[in-house]
């Protein structure tokens, strides 16, 4: 059964996270977004349009359902948050979600470059395939709709023109898997500065990500 946050614990999650995100150089300025689910599932918390996410207060969150009516605070919720509510209808697994403009990873999207192909063991290990959503207009119903095809069966997927998206069993996870993207991002364009890339085979691919699904990192 899944553990969730309390409001308290919710709120501090997120403004920690925020927090790292920043102090990392993941994330800059008023970019990105996050959301955690809390009431069984329910309600989540998220961040609010225009704020520093590296210095967020608590007067920089609402609580919303699952619908995106706002039920606490007195913010408004950023325009992303649909991609977030997309996440949770769709992927069992999600209860907390982070969008940033991770530079490595944001490189790939705005080439349309996807990590679809097995070089790194992270990647079919923690994050499945991770393929780059069409583009559409930041902070419409559009841009939360491209990420359909690649949420159920992946935990992370690449915006075009614009960012990342990862989710999690909670904040840390998703967070931690933000993390895991940029990095194996980074050394993919390190692999591909260096000459051929050597991929792993189908079967070794195939064994991380039955690994991972004994993990829990997926849905069997």
């Amino acid at each position: 059964m899944t553990a969730y946050p309390t409001d308290e614990e919710a709120r501090d999650l997120l403004i920690r996270v925020g927090r790292l995100l920043y102090e990392e150089g993941l994330n800059t300025g008023t970019d990105g977004n996050f959301s955690c689910r809390v009431d069984g599932g329910a309600h989540l918390w998220t961040t609010c349009s225009g704020s520093a996410k590296g210095f967020l207060t608590e007067a920089d969150l609402v609580k919303t359902d699952l619908d995106g009516r706002v039920l606490e605070g007195t913010a408004k919720p950023s325009s992303e948050l649909k991609l977030h509510l997309n996440v949770y209808r769709c992927n069992a697994l999600a209860q907390a979600a982070v969008h940033a403009h991770t530079v490595a990873a944001t490189a790939l999207a705005s080439a349309g470059v996807g990590l679809t192909e097995p070089l790194l063991a992270p990647v079919p290990l923690q994050l499945g395939r991770v393929y780059v959503a069409p583009y559409a207009l930041t902070g419409t119903q559009a841009v939360a709709d491209s990420i359909l095809p690649y949420v159920k069966d992946n935990n992370a997927v690449l915006l075009a023109n614009h960012g990342a998206l990862t989710w999690g069993k909670d904040l840390w996870q998703a967070f931690t898997r933000m993390e895991t993207l940029e990095r194996c991002a980074q050394i993919y364009l390190q692999v591909r500065a260096l000459g051929t890339p050597q991929y792993l085979t189908p079967l070794q691919e195939q064994e991380l990500h039955d690994y991972g699904v004994r993990l829990g990192n997926f849905e069997k």
